[in-house]
């Protein structure tokens, strides 16, 4: 569905009476989105993404034996052994029984299969192909008829701030994590990085939505209007916005435990290094546009 998206849980509070699904259960909503395929293909590229960010850090030079460690706590963070377990029982725990057959249903359906096909064909292209469609280099043919389509697709499942806030949520992970682990205060870390989150957010879904729809219409380029339609009446029926729901939930619980693994052991070799030479420059909260998956849906 969303090839990196995140916590936005407005409607969580309507769904907390109601009784959560197995593990089990889940599970099998879990490998019919083919999620476990379209978060993967979004890891390789976390090493590479995260030193580049703390790498342009102004505020703060590492040393490139500093760098280095910051590729190997990503390499080691950002695993999908580490994502799944926690993806899984938040994926259960905004579920239940009814949203579960409904969703089975539609997932197992013709036009299910082609959508989930689709989302994982896009999220398994090469990075630099991916880029060029949310820049708008690479596009699918369109009428005015399928934009409004991909618009309201695209607010139907809260592409853009789900992606800010796996942003936003995932730095913070980072930031607390590389806190604990090098015996800081993670409190004050985890504070500050919120209120920098917060102060970028509204310029991030501004900068990221347009990029989001354009790569939802590629994404969905061989399904018709009629195709869209339907998919678009099951994301805003109940049953399709609890999935939504649950579906950003879980690829929230998974980025966070990531982004806190890495920062964890980035921490745990800061303070390695710090022990070894004096004076070793600290590292501040990641920049809050750390790099996340990019959504599929």
């Amino acid at each position: 569905m969303f090839r990196f998206a995140v916590l936005m849980l407005l409607s969580a509070g309507l769904y907390a009476a109601q009784a959560a699904v197995d593990i089990e259960t889940a599970a099998k909503i879990y490998q019919d989105a083919a999620m476990r395929e379209q978060v993967r293909a979004s890891l390789g590229a976390m090493p590479a993404h995260i030193r580049k960010l703390f790498s342009a850090d102004t505020a703060t030079r590492l040393s490139d034996e500093q760098l280095n460690a910051v590729t190997a706590a990503a390499k080691r963070g950002f695993r999908i052994d580490v994502f799944e377990p926690p993806a899984l029982s938040a994926l259960a725990a905004n579920l239940d029984a009814s949203t579960v057959k409904k969703v089975d249903a539609f997932l197992e359906s013709d036009l299910g299969r082609r959508m989930v096909a689709a989302d994982t064909a896009t999220a398994t292209l090469e990075e630099t192909q991916i880029d060029k469609i949310m820049n708008g280099e690479i596009t699918a043919p369109s009428t005015p008829e399928r934009d409004a389509l991909f618009d309201k697709l695209e607010q139907a499942q809260h592409s853009t701030e789900s992606t800010v806030q796996i942003f936003l949520s995932m730095g913070q992970a980072v930031a607390i994590g590389t806190a604990v682990g090098s015996g800081r205060d993670g409190a004050a870390v985890a504070e500050s990085a919120r209120k920098s989150g917060e102060a970028s957010r509204p310029e991030l879904e501004q900068s990221m939505r347009v990029p989001l729809r354009r790569y939802l219409a590629y994404s969905y380029r061989d399904l018709s209007d009629a195709d869209l339609k339907h998919l678009l009446a099951f994301l805003e029926s109940p049953p399709g916005k609890r999935y939504v729901s649950a579906y950003i939930a879980a690829e929230g619980a998974g980025f966070n435990a990531m982004g806190r693994r890495c920062g964890e052991q980035l921490g745990e070799s800061l303070r390695e290094l710090a022990q070894a030479q004096l004076d070793v420059p600290r590292v501040g909260p990641p920049p809050p546009a750390i790099a996340a998956p990019a959504p599929v849906k």
